[in-house]
């Protein structure tokens, strides 16, 4: 027996903000707290769906501190606004961070800290045990798929370690995939946001264990990363390719909940101790680790998913005998600036790197089983 979970209410295509904010009301937002960040709050976005709410009379209590990896601190300066303005719901609006924060604030909002006590690799889920603010999430890039999670990825303050608060009911109840929203993204934070998208479905569909739909959802993602990436890097007014992209994101975190791999347990630690954006961690390293996985002793059923992964390359011109050089063909299209050590990563990081790696619960639906020295390898090798 198998059981299957599938997430939000999406609304997606131009006119997907209005609409939302008609039903607003109807989902018990009558003074919510809009958690975004300093940077859309400058551009002139946020203003956008403040003035949006305002004409569905709705003044929501504005909290713009997160940073651009979310951390604890973030979230219990959040719950504090929440409470002392009696909120009764949040939107969230931005890339991943924002989002995250919104669901650590959601947790400290209702729950006694610290955040670590919610550590879901540890069975944290077990202590959400009150009633969770409605959320709804406005994602202004096209990557990380918070907006259909049920989860936040928080930095923790007392091991400096992204760390995974999850719970069922921290899910969205709608999410906004208006496009209009992410017409002005620069182009290197489109391609390392939409490479998270392609990461995120990559590793899912090469999660071990049974979910068609999910694996199906996975590759459908990939092939609208392939055909539209491209397009929003060189011309990012095309609204059509950018709302595409916003569904490949969402599809991605969709498909995930099978599992995620090596990549990802790689990259928090790259964000959290040497601040790299998590789309560009993703990317830095994913060849590598494709390159680690194809060199091992696999089984047919793992190749056979190697090498449809490297078949939905063909119709985009890449046709290469490997996954990895399929994706490094791919992804040099990006300007990416290959080479850990061009980012600030020394050698003397690999061994953190390593060890916060393992302890990172990701690795643990990779495809092949992870050592120490495997990540060591795989980490000195993407440098």
């Amino acid at each position: 027996m198998k059981q299957f979970n599938f997430p939000t209410v999406l609304l997606y295509g131009q006119g997907s903000l209005v609409e939302s904010c008609t039903r607003l009301k109807n989902l018990g937002f009558n003074r919510p707290l809009l958690v975004t960040d300093k940077t859309l709050v400058k551009i002139g976005l946020t203003k956008i769906v403040t003035d949006e709410l305002k004409k569905n009379h709705i003044n929501c209590i504005l909290f713009d501190d997160t940073h651009p990896n979310p951390l604890e601190e973030d979230c219990i300066k959040g719950a504090k606004v929440y409470k002392e303005n009696k909120c009764d719901s949040v939107i969230a609006l931005g890339g991943g961070s924002p989002m995250d924060a919104a669901k650590g604030i959601m947790v400290l909002a209702t729950h006694d800290g610290p955040l670590i006590k919610y550590d879901d690799a540890k069975g944290g889920d077990q202590y959400i045990t009150n009633k969770l603010p409605p959320l709804v999430a406005i994602p202004t890039t096209a990557g990380t798929g918070s907006e259909v999670g049920r989860s936040g990825v928080i930095i923790i303050k007392e091991t400096n370690a992204k760390t995974i608060i999850f719970h069922p009911t921290m899910l969205p109840l709608m999410a906004v995939l208006e496009p209009e929203l992410t017409i002005g993204l620069p182009p290197s934070i489109t391609a390392a946001t939409g490479l998270d998208a392609f990461t995120h479905a990559l590793e899912a569909y090469l999660a071990p264990g049974f979910h068609p739909m999910a694996d199906g959802i996975a590759l459908e993602a990939i092939k609208l990363v392939l055909e539209n990436l491209e397009i929003v890097f060189s011309d990012g007014n095309n609204i059509e390719a950018r709302a595409k992209m916003l569904l490949a994101a969402s599809m991605g975190a969709t498909a995930f909940q099978k599992g995620l791999g090596m990549i990802h347990s790689i990259a928090h630690p790259l964000s959290s101790e040497c601040g790299l954006h998590h789309g560009l961690a993703n990317a830095l390293v994913l060849p590598e680790c494709v390159r680690f996985i194809e060199n091992n002793d696999l089984n047919q059923e793992q190749r056979k998913r190697i090498s449809t992964l490297n078949s939905l390359f063909d119709e985009f011109g890449i046709k290469n005998k490997t996954l990895t050089d399929s994706c490094l063909e791919y992804f040099s299209k990006f300007d990416l600036n290959f080479g850990l050590k061009n980012h600030n990563v020394t050698d003397q990081d690999i061994e953190t790197l390593a060890i916060k790696a393992l302890a990172d619960g990701c690795h643990q639906s990779n495809i092949i089983p992870v050592t120490l020295e495997n990540f060591k390898t795989v980490i000195k090798a993407a440098m």
